[in-house]
């Protein structure tokens, strides 16, 4: 890749050119974390528990997501279909590893809105678990309001997903979303 660039340039690399180089080459070359999050790919059901209202029973719905990397590896994106309130939904999310600040990034879209989530987190080992936070519209509101997701492996077949909403100072769960593999 240096010689490319002294031929398309005409200059010989200088210490801090190679310096800079392999940060870029650090920062655009898939990991031992996009390896982990690959282990993720294929066929998962759903089987997902809302809480809207806390004075009512949680409602329950089911979906199917796929998972598949992309980029050569540095993106997984999953793309969930199902019935949730008795209408189609389709969401999509693309999560990531940023190998230069170390977190993991998500985004997050939908068809029961249109804006986009994101949101920033981190690995725990001791957990097996991934935790992110990001700020989301609430359109009854039209304040901004934050949110944390966590997503647990429990095995290789078994993953779980909880959602958070911060209102008023109060964390409140508004979901979960228990994954088995397709088999």
């Amino acid at each position: 890749m240096f010689s490319i660039v002294s031929m398309l340039f005409g200059t010989t690399l200088t210490a801090q050119t190679e310096t800079e180089m392999k940060a870029w080459q650090d920062y655009m070359t898939p990991g031992e974390v996009h390896k982990m999050m690959a282990q993720a790919n294929g066929e998962w059901n759903e089987e997902i528990t809302m809480w809207m209202d806390p004075s009512q029973p949680p409602t329950k719905s089911t979906a199917t997501s796929k998972n598949e990397m992309i980029m050569g590896g540095r993106y997984q994106v999953a793309k969930t279909t199902g019935m949730m309130m008795g209408m189609p939904f389709e969401g999509m999310s693309i999560m990531g590893y940023d190998n230069a600040k170390k977190v993991f990034t998500s985004t997050w879209i939908d068809n029961f809105g249109t804006g986009t989530i994101t949101m920033e987190g981190t690995w725990d080992e001791p957990t097996k678990s991934i935790t992110l936070t990001g700020k989301a519209l609430d359109p009854m509101t039209g304040k901004e309001g934050t949110m944390k997701q966590v997503i647990k492996f429990i095995d290789n077949d078994t993953q779980q997903f909880e959602m958070y909403e911060n209102k008023n100072g109060t964390e409140k769960k508004t979901m979960e979303i228990k994954s088995t593999r397709k088999k």
